[in-house]
């Protein structure tokens, strides 16, 4: 083309080189205007944003601009403008709006109210909702029951479901009372229960049991409806909940707190534990009212008889007292209305319950409807027992039992104090009757408080009753009453015995003998004569004591030791006073048996005792010529033991007063009867005849039989504090003590007091009321037994003359304690007693003796040492003397 061509109009606003610095000048910082506003010469053609007239729209903001741009196809980027210029229009022109699109609305995850809906649908949820929320809560249920099922643990069972009560028996197998743990309960396995009970129970209670999960879904939301609306929490339970409940959560609280724990525990449950171990823990651990815990104290308490021996109606029964004993119980109840709770509306209720049952048990297919058939009425339900007698003489022998167990056996006082065991004692009950009916007689006849408070208060009396081919206790009398009198009088108590020590020293002078004294020092105690009864002693009043050697014996004030008799009365006439063993022993010759004691020697005197079977712990003085008079304190259990022995020809064996003891497992103890020869048989036979003749004509007279061979021994202290009879036939040995003891125990020192004008009597000897209580109680205890005799003896031994030249004795006058010799009488202190595990001294106690030497009938007054002994152990409550969870055994 021609340079002379015409050129183009030039648009206004300063020609080419204003152009130009559009074109190539720097970037404004803005973005290009949308194409049609940027004032360019073919939007002046009608063509562009503006429309035909090319005139420019009015905006109502910047979002109006964006949303007119993106209608018109702008929206890409621009060539910024010219620095300080705006595009057409100037600043305030069209080039003020934005290249690019509105982000679209952001969608809600729950749509609702739901978008894009008018009126009433707007609020009605889709089912695309419903359905997730749905899904959603099940979801959440089963991820919160498989968290609680796999974060809760089954507990232990509960130390108060398996706490269980001690059943005694006595020596005939009846029970004697069910006392001694925590609960009335005793513990029985699966095997013991009788499938009519655990029906009956599935029937009532829970017929799903054995197949079940171990909830009830439909009990459950009935229960959880229940609490919702304020009604009764209980409902819905399973027979696997109620387990749970009552063993393994030992909570009985109406809570839903406690509800959902008892329904996880018992899924639990369910999968860990069988199902027989379920029905034995529950049944185990119910409540049959009665405060009997248990299915087989449930048995004892309603029909005396073991739970393996309950028919199907009495199975019935018992599981309609699971409901609630107190309105179904046919004897009533006395802590409720008594209009609801009447026996006749009680019985009414019970007979109606146990129907039912029977009923769904024939339904159910447990039962056969013949059997059923048999029971239309009540069962024969025995009256209440009272689970707390242990007055009278039970408590006494209840806890001997409990002592000799702790003291013999592997069965510690915590375990016994848990409970569960069935302890099966050798207490005959007759013999038990008859001995507290023997000493009821006695005071009741010749003990008068009212009528003698100075002499005939604090008055007791003791007795046991062994059996000589055994060893078993077969009675005591430990007092008036054991929840009056914690001591029992028949176990340790002080009481010193007299002369019923001087069999001992007879049996020990024809075991070993009396010593040589005309042999060397050396070998004197080796070079023995064994003693026959025949032997020859003094029976002279204040005879000067020697020891073997023919010197008088000194205490340690060197003081002479002079014996008197009882009555200060000589005996075998003058000038030599020469009387024999027998005859001393039948007359209980002091001076001759404490030298004989001296001849044969103290120690051997000791050995005879421990032989025999008393305990030595029990035995003081030893060292003292008035040892073998009796200054000791043995128990009158070991006492009729000791006898015992001479009663079956030297055969000793220990006292004990428990047979068996078993609980759910079966056999835990079994007594065994251990026999050692205590002295050959012509030594023990010896001893028997000469103690026949004690009885036939001596000072035992009053303990004489009608048909029957009796030995026996009398013994009084010093003082007239405590008088013995102990004596035995071939069959049966029994001590009776008798002592006036202040058993305040708000006295810190209390002492035994003396019996001079108690009963009435001048003075107290055995022979007096103690030989006359054995004879009431040996004539009952014995009746309908043949009568057997004693073994006639063999001879033994040689006449000893020990009869000493005559001293002269000094004129005394005859008081109660006359003394030739300022001499003190011996004073013992007694050993203190340990104290029961349960209660401190509830049935033992410590006392300071005041009494001397042991005389029989009463007076010492010779002199004698004084003598301390803290060899003794503490009192027992079981047959010997320690405490009653410590010290000896029994």
């Amino acid at each position: 083309m021609s340079e002379h061509r015409r050129k183009p109009q030039q648009p206004q606003g300063g020609g080419h080189a204003a152009a130009r610095r559009g074109q190539s000048g720097p970037p404004s910082g803005r973005r290009a205007a949308p194409r049609g506003a940027t004032g360019s010469p073919s939007d002046s053609y009608g063509s562009g944003f503006y429309g035909s007239g090319g005139e420019e729209p009015t905006y109502g903001g910047r979002a109006e601009a964006r949303r007119a741009a993106q209608r018109s196809g702008g929206g890409r980027r621009r060539a910024a403008e010219p620095t300080g210029r705006r595009g057409p229009g100037g600043p305030n022109g069209p080039g003020r709006g934005r290249g690019r699109y509105a982000p679209p609305a952001k969608k809600r995850f729950i749509d609702y109210p739901r978008a894009g809906k008018q009126g009433l649908q707007r609020w009605v949820p889709s089912w695309k909702l419903v359905t997730g929320l749905f899904l959603g809560f099940i979801g959440s249920l089963v991820a919160v029951a498989g968290v609680g099922y796999a974060m809760v643990s089954v507990p232990n069972i509960a130390d108060t479901a398996e706490a269980q009560n001690n059943v005694y028996y006595w020596s005939d197998g009846t029970e004697m009372v069910a006392t001694g743990g925590e609960a009335n309960r005793q513990i029985i396995n699966y095997a013991s229960i009788p499938e009519a009970m655990r029906y009956a129970v599935i029937s009532q209670e829970n017929k799903t049991f054995e197949t079940d999960r171990g909830i009830d879904p439909k009990g459950i939301a009935r229960a959880v409806f229940n609490m919702a609306t304020g009604g009764d929490t209980q409902g819905g339970s399973t027979i696997t909940q109620q387990y749970v409940k009552n063993a393994r959560l030992d909570d009985q609280s109406q809570t839903v707190t406690r509800k959902f724990k008892e329904i996880f525990i018992s899924i639990k449950v369910n999968t860990t534990v069988p199902k027989d171990e379920i029905m034995a823990g529950y049944l185990n651990s119910a409540y049959y009212g009665r405060n009997a815990y248990g299915l087989q104290a449930a048995s004892r308490a309603y029909f005396n008889k073991d739970a393996a021996k309950l028919n199907p109606g009495e199975c019935a029964f018992l599981s309609a007292m699971l409901k609630g004993a107190t309105y179904y119980d046919p004897a009533g109840a006395t802590n409720v209305d008594a209009v609801e709770a009447t026996p006749s509306k009680n019985r009414k209720r019970a007979l109606i319950q146990m129907q039912d049952t029977l009923d769904k048990m024939v339904e159910y297919g447990h039962l056969s409807p013949t059997v059923r058939a048999k029971y239309t009425e009540l069962p024969d339900v025995k009256n209440p027992r009272s689970n707390t007698a242990l007055s009278g003489q039970i408590g006494y022998l209840v806890d001997l039992a409990k002592g000799y167990l702790v003291n013999n056996t592997d069965i510690t006082a915590e375990a016994l104090q848990q409970g569960g065991y069935s302890i099966y004692t050798t207490f005959d009950k007759k013999k038990v009757n008859e001995l507290e009916d023997a000493v009821k007689k006695v005071r009741k006849a010749n003990i008068d408080p009212k009528k003698r408070p100075d002499t005939d208060t604090h008055v007791q009396f003791g007795g046991a009753s062994v059996d000589p081919a055994t060893g078993a206790i077969r009675a005591v009398y430990g007092g008036e009453d054991a929840t009056k009198h914690f001591t029992n009088n028949a176990d340790y108590t002080g009481v010193q015995i007299g002369s019923t020590m001087k069999p001992f020293v007879l049996a020990a002078a024809m075991k070993w003998g009396v010593r040589n004294p005309e042999g060397p020092d050396s070998q004197a105690q080796d070079e023995r004569t064994v003693v026959s009864p025949k032997s020859l002693y003094s029976g002279q009043n204040k005879l000067k004591i020697k020891d073997y050697r023919g010197d008088v014996w000194r205490n340690e004030k060197d003081e002479e030791w002079l014996q008197t008799n009882d009555g200060n009365e000589s005996y075998g006439g003058p000038p030599n006073y020469r009387i024999d063993l027998r005859e001393a022993m039948r007359e209980s010759v002091n001076s001759a048996y404490v030298q004989l004691g001296m001849d044969v020697g103290l120690d051997k005197v000791k050995e005879s005792a421990v032989d025999a079977g008393i305990k030595e712990d029990s035995l003081t003085g030893t060292s003292f010529p008035s040892f073998s008079i009796g200054i000791s304190a043995p128990s009158a259990i070991r006492m009729a033991g000791a006898y015992a022995t001479f009663a079956s020809s030297g055969e000793q064996r220990d006292p004990f007063s428990v047979a068996k003891v078993t609980n759910k497992d079966g056999t835990v103890y079994s007594h065994k009867t251990q026999t050692k020869q205590a002295f050959e048989s012509p030594v023990a036979d010896n001893v028997t005849d000469v103690l026949k003749t004690v009885v036939d004509r001596g000072t035992g007279t009053n303990a004489q039989l009608t048909g029957r061979d009796v030995a026996g021994k009398t013994g009084t202290t010093d003082g007239n504090k405590s008088a013995w009879f102990v004596g035995y036939t071939p069959q049966l040995s029994t001590s009776i003590s008798m002592f006036r003891y202040d058993d305040d125990e708000t006295k810190k020192n209390r002492t035994f007091l003396k019996m001079f004008g108690t009963g009435g009597q001048k003075k107290i000897h055995g022979a007096s009321f103690p030989a006359q209580i054995w004879h009431d109680y040996m004539e009952q205890a014995l009746k309908g037994e043949p009568a057997e005799p004693f073994p006639v003896p063999e001879p033994i031994g040689e006449i000893v003359n020990d009869v000493p030249t005559p001293t002269p004795t000094p004129t005394v006058s005859e008081t109660e304690e006359a003394s030739p010799s300022p001499t003190p009488t011996p004073s013992v202190t007694l050993p203190s007693p340990s104290p029961s595990a349960s209660e401190s001294c509830r049935f033992s106690w410590q006392c300071d003796d005041d009494s001397s030497g042991g005389t029989d009938g009463g007076v010492t007054s010779s002199p004698t040492p004084s003598v301390t002994d803290t060899s003794g152990s503490g009192s027992s409550r079981g047959n010997g003397n320690g405490g009653l969870f410590g010290g000896s055994t029994g």
